[in-house]
């Protein structure tokens, strides 16, 4: 299944696509793309439906984040070796984890702003994984078990912010609008292997990424076990898993966006993103 928000931000409703790509209306089965509905039973009851008995949508509505009222937007960094070196870092013996805030949040196709005072705003192409069925020091060979489903996520980060002040990389992730999430949730039965997934990034026609999931350090499977370590995982949580090289701050010379500027990012299967850069 593919599962989206759709209309207004802050005011989305629950659809999914049917076999013809249309949006069909969930909001008389369910109140919203959130924990409750990606546990395993909750998509057992989405998978049951007759698809094309649901509301189709009209016209071209806003899509919004793919998952409503996440509690934890999880992220990895330097979780590909050749990114790990563009950016001139040695790749981590362990997971590298930050967090974003849950405000940075927007849908795929919303504007992004440059921050204030930024000079370095950056993209990253990321493969984001939502947790549907929790739990706690989860092994690795039941951890796909625990995963709802997949979708596009541009880690956008001002490398000022993350890298030059002192304090923690969060505060160059965690801009309103860094965080652009869907277009949709597919779930983990459409997606068979993660690690075998093509994700590029575009920026005003120019392909800076294009890579692989297949060249992480840390596949989906160990990360979910990893941070189960740390913290109980919980439905509707969003992990974030790091970006292929070809990101501004790798660049010789680096490059970063500006306002004006359109980027373009899909990963294989998973659908596309288009953000606008707009100056906050």
């Amino acid at each position: 299944m593919k599962l989206l928000r759709f209309g207004e931000r802050g005011s989305e409703h629950p659809g999914m696509l049917d076999s013809h790509g249309r949006i069909r209306d969930l909001s008389g089965v369910i109140d919203d793309i959130v924990g409750d509905t990606l546990t395993p039973e909750g998509l057992a009851r989405l998978r049951a439906l007759d698809s094309g008995s649901l509301p189709l949508v009209d016209g071209d509505p806003r899509i919004g984040a793919c998952v409503g009222r996440v509690g934890k937007f999880i992220c990895i960094g330097l979780n590909y070796s050749d990114h790990a070196a563009e950016t001139g870092a040695t790749v981590p013996a362990e997971p590298v984890v930050f967090g974003k805030w849950t405000s940075a949040i927007c849908g795929p196709n919303d504007d992004v702003e440059i921050p204030r005072d930024s000079q370095k705003t950056d993209w990253e192409i990321e493969l984001g994984v939502v947790i549907g069925r929790g739990g706690r020091y989860i092994e690795e060979a039941d951890a796909l078990d625990h995963v709802a489903g997949y979708c596009v996520i541009n880690d956008v980060s001002e490398r000022a912010f993350q890298l030059e002040g002192t304090g923690t990389w969060d505060k160059g992730k965690g801009c309103d609008t860094f965080g652009p999430i869907g277009p949709w949730l597919v779930t983990a039965d459409e997606v068979p292997d993660p690690q075998a997934l093509r994700l590029w990034l575009e920026v005003d026609g120019h392909r800076y990424q294009d890579g692989s999931t297949s060249t992480m350090v840390f596949g989906v499977r160990f990360l979910v076990s990893y941070l189960s370590r740390f913290m109980s995982l919980q439905p509707g949580d969003v992990i974030s898993t790091g970006t292929p090289p070809g990101v501004g701050l790798g660049q010789k010379p680096p490059v970063y966006l500006q306002a004006g500027q359109t980027m373009r990012l899909g990963i294989e299967g998973l659908g596309e993103q288009v953000q606008r850069t707009v100056q906050a």
